[in-house]
């Protein structure tokens, strides 16, 4: 964990502004406009963490691929969570803090576990990024596309 960050994740923010955990592209508009903050405080040598964007490789490669670009370095970090742990959080996080926590039924934990591309170990320990997906020049034109507001 690193001490004295800025730590953003769109999930405190989501119920206060819209009430809502993303429908119609508003998860990717704040998302946005995180790495947007993000890169700009990484200019100015502050820390960040991001809580967001990592669910697919392609994600994680842009945002390694962004912070590189100003002159920053990233760290992967993923802590493997078993679906029954997971799902205990889950409740408690809503018991705990259920005007910041939008509904979840096991149903949903089950997809969204499905679609989370795991980190390989190349991945969590290389430097190197890989290069952007067919159709794009850059990973910063690939973030332009998924977070609209973050360049």
């Amino acid at each position: 964990m690193v001490s004295g960050a800025l730590r953003l994740t769109p999930d405190e923010w989501m119920i206060s502004l819209f009430g809502e955990p993303g429908v119609g592209g508003k998860r990717n508009v704040l998302e946005g406009r995180f790495v947007w903050l993000a890169l700009s405080a990484l200019r100015l040598g502050v820390s960040v963490v991001l809580d967001f964007g990592v669910w697919a490789k392609e994600e994680r490669s842009a945002l390694r691929a962004l912070a590189a670009s100003v002159g920053a370095t990233c760290e992967l970090v993923y802590l493997e969570v078993d679906e029954a742990e997971q799902w205990r959080r889950v409740q408690e996080r809503s018991l705990t803090d259920p005007g910041n926590t939008f509904p979840m039924d096991e149903a949903d934990l089950a997809r969204f576990r499905r679609i989370f591309q795991l980190p390989d170990t190349t991945e969590l320990e290389s430097t190197s990024v890989d290069p952007p997906p067919p159709g794009f020049d850059s990973w910063a034109a690939w973030a332009a596309r998924w977070w609209p507001t973050s360049i």
